[in-house]
């Protein structure tokens, strides 16, 4: 067998190419980080103290945010430092649960969007049994069923990764240390990791794809069968909202994961996953408080509250 040194720490190389952008990148992320925590907590918060909002919609709506919350600080805080201070080293432990959180945030999320548009679907094309069928016990089981999955794909992902041996270059030329850029230093055959990927795109990515497609093609269908003017657009307002960040997040997914190698970028690879760890997470609670009355009225109640304890 040939002599190698067994890889214990990687470089994360981030925006290397960019190295007198990285200040005001660093800035940018910041800001940018900063608004996502805040407007994601204040989702939470406002959800969690309002009592007209303690319904399953809303419910979700707040796993959304704590999901939001959890992916993000997934990512940023490593690459912050890496823009800051140029230190790009990760120890290997670290690295391994990066991966793993984020596979947990993104499988939990495409998860949660489906559940979401079911709830929709209940609520829009069966109002008489929704209660029924969306009670707190079945909104507890959806939630916790939609991290279960997230944990039970990444500990697949890292219980195979624990039998590889990475021995080439320890530089990740990403953001951070996201599964195929880990996968290229491997110095082990990867077959059985890439077989995962594809059997996970299948049952947690196209399949929620799937049912979301479908959900909503049973909703609008409803939607246009109601006579009349005020109770259409009452009904799209409902939807309208989660159906942006469906588009946004799977958009940006399928489009960074299914393009052909021919079109393959590491550059555009970044920047779709700033899109979608860092500008979905920031843009969830706009899309939700900007087209939801309950949410706006709820945040100017809360806004008054807090203006009167001042």
């Amino acid at each position: 067998m040939e002599n190698y040194t067994e890889v214990t720490e990687f470089l994360l190389l981030g925006f290397y190419e960019l190295p007198g952008l990285e200040r005001l990148l660093f800035v940018a992320f910041l800001l940018a980080y900063l608004l996502a925590l805040s407007g994601n907590l204040t989702i939470v918060l406002v959800i969690g103290m309002e009592p007209l909002l303690h319904t399953p919609m809303y419910f979700f709506l707040c796993n959304l945010s704590f999901l939001d919350i959890t992916f993000t600080s997934t990512i940023l805080p490593k690459l912050l430092h890496i823009c800051l201070t140029g230190q790009r080293n990760i120890s290997f432990a670290g690295c391994v649960a990066q991966m793993f959180f984020f596979v947990v945030c993104v499988v939990a999320e495409y998860c949660l969007l489906a559940v979401m548009a079911f709830d929709r679907y209940s609520a829009i094309c069966h109002p008489l049994r929704y209660p029924q069928l969306m009670n707190l016990r079945v909104c507890v089981q959806m939630a916790v069923a939609s991290w279960f999955f997230g944990f039970l794909d990444s500990t697949t992902y890292v219980s195979l990764l624990s039998q590889y041996s990475f021995c080439s270059s320890n530089a990740i030329n990403h953001l951070f240390c996201d599964l195929k850029p880990l996968l290229k230093l491997s110095c082990s055959g990867t077959q059985s990791v890439e077989f995962a990927i594809q059997v996970s795109g299948a049952l947690f990515g196209f399949t929620p794809l799937a049912f979301i497609i479908i959900t909503y093609i049973f909703i609008i269908a409803t939607i246009l069968r109601i006579r009349s003017k005020e109770g259409k657009r009452k009904a799209f307002s409902t939807c309208s909202s989660h159906l942006t960040v469906v588009i946004m997040f799977f958009g940006i997914i399928l489009t960074m994961y299914m393009r052909p190698k021919s079109a393959y970028s590491i550059e555009q690879d970044k920047v779709f996953s700033v899109l979608y760890t860092l500008g979905i997470p920031m843009l969830n609670p706009v899309i939700y408080s900007l087209r939801n009355n309950e949410v706006k009225q709820a945040l100017e109640k809360a806004k008054r509250n807090l203006l009167r304890k001042i």
